[in-house]
């Protein structure tokens, strides 16, 4: 699997983002962890690119101002996944195909069955209580 994270200059295409001096442990979408007391970061609208036309959505996520740290982009990102999740997977016209809350531990497993269906080109990683998008996911 290919992990996408958010880079930091999304934000600035959102003439409304605001910037935090400090928002401790909000799940920063650049470098896949959460944020430490007195980084600055902004919190913007972002819309994923998987899901097009209707299924299009724009939310708040937070990237640091200056992200300091490279993600490794083919493992899942523990710190990020230390809660049930939503899955949102998506075909190449970019509609919803499904969605499943997925508990710890079994991140891999429903991956794996998802991207065995060939209808599916993507997947979106969601908060379960605010739906907030974290990050997406493709084939390797």
């Amino acid at each position: 699997m290919r992990i996408h994270n958010v880079p930091t200059s999304a934000a600035l295409s959102d003439p409304g983002r605001e910037y935090r001096a400090s928002e401790p442990d909000a799940p920063l979408r650049c470098c896949l962890r959460k944020s430490l007391p007195d980084e600055p970061v902004w919190l913007f609208r972002y819309s994923p690119s998987s899901g097009k036309g209707p299924y299009a959505e724009v939310g708040p996520i937070f990237t640091h101002v200056d992200c300091p740290d490279e993600p490794s982009l083919d493992r899942l990102p523990v710190e990020l996944l230390n809660n049930p999740r939503i899955l949102r997977s998506y075909n190449a016209a970019g509609q919803i195909h499904d969605g499943e809350v997925v508990e710890l531990g079994s991140f891999d497993r429903v991956i794996e069955g998802l991207f065995n269906n060939p209808e599916i080109e993507s997947l979106q990683v969601r908060s379960v209580s605010h739906g907030c998008f974290y990050f997406a996911i493709t084939r390797a």
